[in-house]
């Protein structure tokens, strides 16, 4: 269920963006992070800096896709948080007396402290490679830039709101935007059910190398639920 709460503001994008393209995808995403960052506040008391900071990315990047009507800016924000975690998980190797990934796991575990240590550099470079390959997605995996860049030569305007591409256009750059919109939906897709594959993928062979290591302890929390918490973040 966290999972899901988590997620909240990705899928409630991913819907939107169905339904009515991405300006309206990008509004819908902003609005459910700000009201899952008032939720959490007004259930627990706290505001948590995930949510805060994903709140903050959307509202400049998003802020910028609809107010320069172009959709890169709100397409680089998976990446520039997946970086953030990257940073804040480099900085919890050398700050404080445990690295931030037994923070997060060691009431569930036991393991070296070595352990912990790879486990964490694992995290950062798997975010650092999450943040590189959405960028390869939106510039040469979907061809979106490419479309899009195609699109603005052959329309002549600075932006194209691809959802209303057969208002606008025929002939042959009415092709280049279902092209380029065709790409977006592309990236759209990469971004709930890529990024949330990859970090399944990555958190269940964090839990093969952990079981190589370590005897959980019968009262703990599972392992699962554990690291669960970390692949919150990956998706974010």
């Amino acid at each position: 269920m966290k999972l899901l709460f988590d997620l909240f503001p990705v899928i409630l994008f991913f819907v939107a963006y169905k339904v009515q393209g991405i300006y309206t995808a990008t509004i819908v995403a902003i609005l459910a992070a700000a009201l899952q960052v008032a939720w959490v506040r007004l259930r627990h008391g706290r505001t948590e800096r995930m949510h805060l900071a994903t709140l903050g990315l959307l509202v400049l990047f998003g802020g910028m896709t609809i107010a320069l009507r172009d959709p890169t800016f709100v397409m680089w924000k998976p990446s520039i948080v997946n970086w953030l975690f990257a940073l804040v998980f480099l900085g919890g190797q050398f700050i404080g007396d445990k690295p931030l990934v037994q923070r997060f796991m060691g009431h569930a575990v036991t393991a070296p402290a070595q352990v912990w240590q790879r486990l964490n550099l694992a995290w950062v470079a798997f975010f650092v490679v999450s943040g590189l390959v959405n960028l390869y997605v939106v510039y040469v995996g979907s061809g979106f830039y490419e479309a899009k860049e195609a699109l603005i030569t052959a329309s002549g305007q600075a932006q194209v709101d691809l959802a209303t591409c057969a208002e606008q256009f025929a002939g042959s750059v009415l092709s280049l935007c279902e092209q380029a919109h065709a790409a977006e939906a592309a990236w759209v897709d990469f971004k709930l059910f890529g990024m949330m594959g990859m970090t399944l993928v990555f958190v269940l062979a964090q839990a093969f190398y952990l079981a190589r290591h370590i005897e959980p302890d019968s009262t703990a929390v599972p392992l699962e639920d554990a690291a669960a918490q970390e692949a919150d973040a990956g998706n974010r």
